[in-house]
């Protein structure tokens, strides 16, 4: 755990220039807008350690697998976000010495990330000499106008005259920190320059495996507050710069503001991006910079209007909500249904950037609940228009029906490893339950039939593939399985696989029997659906082999978990942790040690199918074995804790999530953030602490506080209301707009009139005598 910046509820804010920590500076002050974003680099020149990285949402590279021994159903590719051209760059020069703080003496240092109007600015003093310098920078990533950046770059010498030499550049001679060799992904196809204005157009190498190449045209335009000395322009390699003197008198500040535009082919015409791009910036120049930022800053609030969370009484957990929130919203707002949430947004290039599971997971509930419907619509969507894909996925592997790919770009599987790729297919059963999730939430039955209904069969039909029959036991199987834990590989049976199988395969048939029911027979007539094919299905489910130990009341978490030697965390030894960089992975693979939730994340999953005493029974027996070393599994903890009444658990679960990179708890933050996983410090607090459920259409709370708060709110959109749950020390108050609601408060209905509001007690004690107040 390590913590550099200062704990305030709506800024990250560093005091201090953290050369031996730098990357991890970087990754906490990244930005973004959801068409691109960046690591918290610094505009000038810095000569030490860091990680430059500017990333263009939907921009990739099929990079060639490499492995010593290739398999058959093996991945051809191993998709990558790629970095892209530094647009930020501006080299500053004080008369004829560079500003570079790696060396430079700084005797003042001040950086600030300001969430609530999402701008990122710094303020420094260095001494070069006897010369003493004030430096302020801001820049901002445009939410008005995605492919707008804006820079303010201010320069007041304090003690002499001078002057200042402003080199902004745009480079697009860039590498990935993780590409096999070093390799270069871009190549220059395009560049003008002249005085005040550049553009640098740069393409995708060709790659053999037919996925297409991206144009990116980066296109700036400056402009300077001062008296300009000298100007001049020149490109040098795949980079081209403008250089601008200024008089630089003592006492005088000199600004130079750049602007620039980041376009794509995925957007516009090739041959029409410079064009778009410089339209833009002269829109932006002729509105002025800062009523450019009084938009930009006018949007963020009235995000936060919707979706803020406000805690009184602890600053360091608002704080981290709020920049988790923050970071999710710069990442993915909804607006491109081609686009999906990547484990590092922009902040780095580990996990390749594609989308992984944790969408279905994690960040569906939370897109449903804090933006508009159309939002979580498109995610759902995203995986429906890759079904395609899928399909091939599973015939790779010679089976039928749709496999969804565990890493991906366009639906196809891109992943390099074995025991992702071939075995933890149970990313098949989150594409299901985001349906189910999506339509149980929504009422929006009518994608069931534009959408639902296609993804669901093709899961289906690949589970029943999959599959085998024990003809002694009489039961169904899946073997040579990874589960959530990926602390353990190639095993049988893992109980959470097969019951979302089970589970997808008897919602599938539900939702079948709803469609008839609605005389859409044609729909299942062009889908093949045939009624030997739903009797297979419910032999399935009648006869699924589901481990379970009579003896301790839990779900097995694979056949052989129980036959190892079974240890708390508390029993290790705390320098072996965390586990993945300390203990070789054959160690790590026959320890009894869980990764994240496994049997957990299905009873999360499934949360209203399980009694109260099979929950705790369950968590009582695998928590205290779970390392928590991967950053998805706090949250579920922390909400299946304060189910439990487990309430000092669920904070200290919550506090892991919401601070998880504020705090680099697993001392690896320094990568890039863990985006995906930001949703669960929401999850923890509207699930968790408020008791948020949503089973069988009925909206239900059972909220408790934590001790260490006086006051907690939020604001929800369910179907066609937006609710406000306010939740004090003695009292939970609920208003809304929108028409008369039924909730569940405590396992009671209760009647929320039109635009009205309840007040009720809040209740200390079990709710029933099983504890459960939200089913």
């Amino acid at each position: 755990m390590k913590r550099l910046c200062k704990v305030d509820g709506w800024k990250i804010i560093e005091t201090k220039l953290h050369k031996d920590d730098f990357r991890l500076s970087e990754s906490l002050m990244s930005l973004g807008n959801g068409h691109m974003g960046m690591r918290g680099n610094f505009e000038e020149n810095y000569s030490g350690d860091f990680h430059r990285g500017s990333y263009i949402a939907g921009v990739w590279f099929p990079d060639k697998t490499r492995v010593g021994w290739w398999k058959n159903g093996y991945p051809e590719y191993y998709g990558k976000v790629i970095n892209s051209t530094n647009f930020i760059g501006i080299r500053v020069f004080i008369d004829n010495e560079e500003v570079d703080l790696y060396k430079d003496n700084v005797k003042e240092y001040y950086r600030e990330l300001d969430m609530q109007h999402g701008i990122l600015l710094r303020k420094f003093t260095i001494l070069k000499g006897k010369k003493e310098i004030e430096i302020l920078t801001e820049r901002f990533l445009s939410i008005v106008d995605c492919e707008l950046a804006s820079i303010k770059y201010s320069v007041t010498p304090k003690n002499f005259d001078g002057k200042v030499t402003f080199i902004p550049y745009l480079d697009g001679d860039v590498r990935n920190e993780d590409s096999n060799y070093d390799e270069d992904f871009w190549v220059e196809i395009d560049k003008e320059v002249s005085d005040y204005e550049a553009s640098l157009v740069m393409e995708t190498k060709e790659n053999p495996f037919g996925t297409p190449t991206f144009q990116l045209a980066t296109t700036m335009k400056v402009a300077v507050d001062g008296t300009v000395l000298e100007i001049s322009s020149s490109e040098k390699g795949e980079s081209v710069e403008n250089k601008i003197v200024v008089k630089a008198n003592q006492g005088t500040t000199s600004t130079l503001y750049k602007y620039v535009a980041v376009t794509t082919d995925r957007n516009h015409k090739f041959d029409e991006l410079i064009e778009k791009g410089k339209k833009l910036l002269t829109k932006t120049i002729k509105k002025g910079y800062h009523s450019a930022l009084a938009e930009h800053k006018h949007a963020w609030l009235v995000r936060w209007k919707m979706a803020d969370i406000e805690i009184d009484g602890d600053v360091e957990a608002q704080q981290g909500i709020r920049f988790n929130l923050f970071q999710l919203f710069s990442t993915y707002y909804g607006e491109d249904s081609r686009l999906n949430i990547g484990p590092k947004g922009f902040t780095g290039e580990k996990y390749g950037g594609a989308t992984y599971w944790d969408t279905e997971a994690y960040a569906l509930p939370f897109y449903l609940s804090t933006a508009k419907s159309e939002v979580a619509r498109n995610l759902c969507i995203y995986r429906h228009n890759q079904l395609e894909g899928a399909y091939t996925n599973a015939r790779n592997q010679g089976l039928k029906g749709a496999l969804y790919p565990m890493v991906t770009f366009n639906g196809i599987e891109c992943h390099n490893e074995w025991e992702i790729t071939f075995e933890e297919i149970h990313r098949n059963g989150a594409i299901a339950y985001a349906i189910y999730n999506y339509v149980n939430y929504t009422g929006d039955k009518s994608y069931l039939f534009e959408y639902g209904i296609d993804v669901l069969v093709g899961i289906s039909r690949f589970w029943a593939d999959r599959v085998h029959y024990h003809k002694q036991k009489k039961v169904y199987m899946i073997h040579g399985v990874t589960g959530p834990n990926e602390y353990e590989n190639n095993v049988n049976n893992n109980w959470y696989t097969n019951k979302m199988a089970v589970w997808t395969l008897s919602y599938t048939l539900d939702v079948i029997t709803y469609i008839q029911e609605q005389n859409c027979h044609e729909l299942l007539t062009n889908l093949g659906v045939t009624e030997a094919e739903k009797e297979r299905w419910q032999d399935i489910i009648d006869d699924m082999y589901l481990p379970y130990d009579k003896t301790r009341g839990v779900f097995i978490q694979h056949d052989t978990f129980l036959d190892k030697q079974l240890m708390t965390v508390d029993e290790l030894n705390p320098k072996d942790r965390p586990l993945n960089q300390n203990w070789s992975w054959d160690k790590i693979l026959r320890s009894c040690f869980i990764k994240q939730a496994d049997v957990l994340q299905g009873l999360y999953f499934l949360n209203h199918l399980f009694t109260f005493e099979e929950k705790e029974k369950n968590y009582d027996f695998y928590e205290p074995m779970t390392v928590h070393e991967s950053s998805l599994s706090p949250s579920v903890h922390a909400v299946l804790a304060a189910e439990l009444g487990k309430e000092e658990k669920a904070y200290e679960f919550y506090n892991r999530t919401a601070r998880l990179d504020l705090d680099n708890y697993n001392n690896d933050t320094e990568d890039g953030l863990h985006i995906t996983s930001m949703t669960g410090s929401w999850l923890a607090i509207v699930q968790g602490f408020a008791g948020m459920r949503s089973a069988n259409e009925t909206l239900a709370f059972a909220p408790f506080i934590p001790k260490e708060w006086d006051r907690y709110s939020f604001t929800i959109v369910y179907r066609n209301h937006t609710l406000k749950v306010e939740v004090k020390k003695e009292q939970l108050l609920i208003s809304q707009k929108g028409p008369q609601l039924t909730l569940n408060l405590y396992g009671r209905q209760e009647t929320l009139v039109e635009n009205g509001q309840l007040i009720v007690p809040i209740q200390k004690e079990d709710c029933n005598d099983g504890g459960d107040c939200t089913s």
